[in-house]
């Protein structure tokens, strides 16, 4: 009888041992992809805090760049502005010189021709000055486009930056999910992109996408053009006085 015992207790440590040798593995298998899986959360996790911190320096930059366009754009306008009425003025100083003439010729006392010469010579003067002055701010006018196109090529080089960042990031969040590797190598791609616009926006690169950036803005052109085109001409009704 303590034999049977015997062997049954030994059966049952068999088995025991065999169902042992066979978790190992599964739970050696699970513990593996629990690393894998918490160390790809890892490098999301950190890959997610320097695209952040590089979109937030930019970020900066873009604002300080926005601030300088729009007094650009200010400057530019007022400059216009200034220049059509120096133009004004010297029209209307050239228009009174060729009335002045026109009338001194009818004068017969050499009084009243004098009187005509010194006015003449007076909005000449005036129409000359103005001419200068009028270009001078022609010219500023000019600086002020040319600073502001220049500005605008940075604009658009963190608005690109941000816009691939933020790709990337959407990308990085997938795989955190679906705990796909090749997402996270995919996330680097518009990540690459990103990171070389925001360099060139912040070191003063040259390099713009006019391909991409003309096809954006030509949409929204187009786009609005047509509004305007399809917009029916207001119908002015004259009135007997």
């Amino acid at each position: 009888m303590s034999e049977i015992i015997e062997e049954n207790n030994e059966d049952e440590q068999k088995e025991l041992e065999d169902q042992d040798s066979s978790q190992k593995p599964n739970d050696s298998k699970k513990g593996q992809k629990t690393k894998n899986k918490n160390q790809l959360n890892n490098y999301v996790a950190i890959t997610v805090v320097l695209f952040v911190t590089f979109m937030g320096v930019c970020k900066i930059k873009s604002d300080n760049v926005v601030q300088a366009m729009q007094k650009a754009q200010a400057d530019r306008i007022d400059t216009w502005s200034f220049y059509q009425a120096r133009n004004l003025r010297s029209e209307i100083a050239k228009s009174t010189v060729a009335q002045l003439k026109l009338q001194s010729l009818a004068a017969q006392q050499p009084k009243v021709r004098a009187e005509y010469g010194r006015e003449i010579a007076k909005y000449e003067a005036i129409a000359t000055k103005q001419d200068q002055e009028k270009n001078k701010l022609q010219q500023q006018a000019l600086d002020a486009e040319k600073l502001y196109e220049q500005l605008n090529v940075h604009d658009d080089q963190f608005d690109l930056s941000e816009a691939a960042f933020a790709l990337a990031i959407a990308l990085l969040a997938m795989t955190s999910l679906t705990q796909k590797g090749w997402l996270y190598g995919a996330a680097m791609v518009p990540a690459a992109f990103g990171l070389f616009m925001g360099l060139a926006g912040l070191l003063n690169w040259d390099y713009h996408p006019d391909v991409l950036t003309k096809y954006l803005s030509d949409n929204i052109t187009h786009k609005t053009q047509h509004q305007i085109t399809t917009l029916p001409y207001p119908q002015v009704k004259s009135t007997n006085l």
